[in-house]
């Protein structure tokens, strides 16, 4: 068993020499990305997916169009796998996920190590999740019901994990979007909810994929943003998360340490 107050210290060391030179002057922002989309592949039905197995090294996941970027993520981890080679991959993209999120001003996250690897060596197609179970940013409130419901989510928690995109941006190298949610994109907050209720939020004039922009096109909205906004249903938990920043921290912690636990088969005590 790895030393996890060790690695901790590992992942917070990383995060001060990698984020100087990167994005807006930190990594935190992926290495969410990273754990949010480990384990977001799952699904309750077949009981295949999430975070356990690290899946995202084998093919066709670590092309899936939804991960386009996070070989980085898996990079800046990788001195610390080598250092703790007992440590699985599971358990250190997960938990450089909690780390980076706290570090960021967020909620302390509620994380348990025990996750397993995939063998390279043994490892199989049914072993990986198919791609297209991650959520698809241009697409509305249907949706992002049909994955979130498949993980077993609902719309309290869709909206809470929602939130993450106070943090980080969008580049046309990846996904094709552009910008940044917030003004703030290292700090986790609850200015995301603010403002998807405040700008007025306007279709860029420009020739990629469709995203919403503020006056000034300094922040945008993805169409899965603004279903939050469209949304009855969903729209009242903009309203409380955009009023009460420790609503919102506290339901977010609670969504995303159950979101890091998909998959993960833990002895019935």
């Amino acid at each position: 068993m790895a030393n996890f107050e060790s690695v901790k210290k590992d992942i917070l060391q990383v995060m001060a020499e990698k984020g100087p030179g990167y994005d807006d002057g930190s990594i935190g922002p992926v290495l969410v990305r990273l754990a949010w989309h480990a384990s977001g592949t799952y699904d309750k039905k077949t009981r295949t997916g999430g975070s356990n197995g690290a899946t995202m090294r084998f093919h066709p996941e670590s092309t899936d169009g939804a991960n386009a970027g996070l070989h980085l993520a898996r990079q800046f981890l990788e001195p610390i796998k080598h250092k703790h080679p007992k440590l699985s991959y599971a358990d250190l993209w997960t938990l450089a996920g909690v780390v980076a999120i706290e570090q960021m001003g967020g909620p302390k996250i509620n994380w348990q190590p025990g996750r397993s690897d995939k063998d390279p060596k043994t490892v199989q197609a049914k072993d990986i999740p198919p791609n297209g179970r991650l959520p698809d940013a241009a697409q509305g409130h249907d949706h992002l019901r049909s994955i979130f419901y498949r993980m077993g989510f609902n719309d309290q928690d869709i909206v809470a994990l929602s939130g993450a995109h106070a943090l980080g941006r969008c580049h046309t190298d990846r996904s094709g979007y552009s910008g940044p949610w917030t003004y703030t994109p290292t700090r986790f907050s609850n200015q995301y909810f603010k403002l998807l209720k405040e700008i007025n939020w306007q279709k860029k004039k420009w020739d990629g994929p469709e995203q919403y922009v503020d006056p000034d096109d300094e922040l945008m909205m993805l169409p899965s943003d603004m279903a939050l906004l469209w949304d009855a249903k969903f729209k009242q938990y903009v309203d409380l998360y955009a009023a009460d920043k420790e609503a919102f921290f506290k339901d977010f912690a609670i969504a995303f340490a159950k979101l890091l636990e998909l998959g993960v088969n833990r002895p019935k005590i």
